[in-house]
């Protein structure tokens, strides 16, 4: 069974148990950014404690992923084809950003074993999840980001959206769609 098979049946036994996915506030569940919207600007820190800004990122095609949580399976390998791929992406002008609501700290624990070398950005007060509209999934005092992706064009605008994002072969999709959109 794949992986991304895997987080759905769990998070169907989660909801079963009586915990909930949720949005973190009614306008968020209305406002997941569809193509054509400009993408919010934010600034958030990173593994390496540095703030980084969407707009550093002017000019590029920017792979916003958000994840639930680092260390994780599903994550771990989601994270592996991106960094798999990341001479692709810079060929095409495309950073990768992922987005969960770990800490920095933990961020940067993750890139070090896992030998990642994109940005990891931390917003464990989900204020850029809610602002993307991302659900994000109750299980009691822990809290996790949906696994979305949002690839947005070099004028700053939202390309395309993956609201159900399937791990394995992800990162060739985002690669797929940034050469569909420049041809």
């Amino acid at each position: 069974m794949q992986r991304a098979g895997l987080w759905t049946m769990l998070l169907a036994a989660v909801v079963a148990c009586g915990f909930t996915v949720r949005y973190a506030n009614a306008a968020a569940a209305a406002a997941m950014l569809e193509p054509g919207t400009t993408a919010p600007n934010f600034t958030l820190p990173s593994q390496e404690e540095k703030q980084v800004s969407l707009s550093e990122y002017k000019g590029k095609w920017v792979v916003l992923y958000f994840y639930p949580k680092d260390f994780t399976g599903g994550c771990t390998l989601e994270a592996h084809n991106f960094q798999r791929d990341q001479a692709q992406f810079d060929k095409l002008n495309a950073a990768i950003l992922g987005v969960s609501l770990d800490t920095a700290d933990s961020h940067k624990a993750f890139c070090t074993k896992e030998n990642l070398t994109f940005k990891l950005l931390a917003d464990p007060d989900h204020k850029v999840v809610d602002e993307y509209g991302v659900p994000v999934m109750d299980m009691g005092a822990n809290h996790f980001a949906k696994r979305v992706t949002f690839l947005i064009a070099p004028d700053g605008k939202v390309a395309k959206v993956w609201p159900d994002v399937k791990v394995t072969n992800h990162s060739e999709e985002v690669i797929a769609a940034i050469k569909a959109a420049k041809a």
